[in-house]
């Protein structure tokens, strides 16, 4: 049988790879928008940043990190930083119900639906945490 190691290092992995598949999923439809509305309005879609334009996603992430930071002076600081950071979190544990095929899903539960429900309402207040 598994010890608890294993098990514990099969469901890192796991979520590793959701993670990975998330952010890819996310960078491809970001460059189809792109050049989907370029062709759209007859212009030249994305095509600066590596070959075809594969790399554009990575430049906009590099941009959004290195972007100066604006805080309004009344906001709470604390608050204002954690508050995307809680939504993020907050989307991700939602895909740990989800099944990818027979025996893998990542935890197993019989209230799928109402944890789902549970998070989706829970998430709404990292915008609220934003002000």
């Amino acid at each position: 049988m598994f010890s608890l190691f294993c098990y514990y290092l099969i469901i890192s992995i796991l979520l590793i790879l959701m993670f990975l598949a998330l952010t890819l999923s996310v960078a491809f439809f970001t460059l189809l928008e792109r050049k989907i509305l370029a062709a759209m309005q007859r212009r030249a879609g994305p095509s600066a940043v590596g070959p075809a334009g594969l790399l554009q996603a990575i430049a906009d992430g590099l941009k959004l990190v290195f972007k100066e930071s604006l805080r309004p002076s009344s906001s709470d600081k604390i608050f204002f930083i954690a508050a995307p950071i809680f939504t993020f979190v907050m989307s991700l544990l939602a895909w740990i119900i989800i099944p990818f095929g027979p025996g893998l899903v990542v935890v197993d539960l019989n209230v799928g639906y109402l944890y789902l429900l549970a998070l989706s309402s829970i998430s709404v207040y990292g915008i609220i945490f934003a002000g």
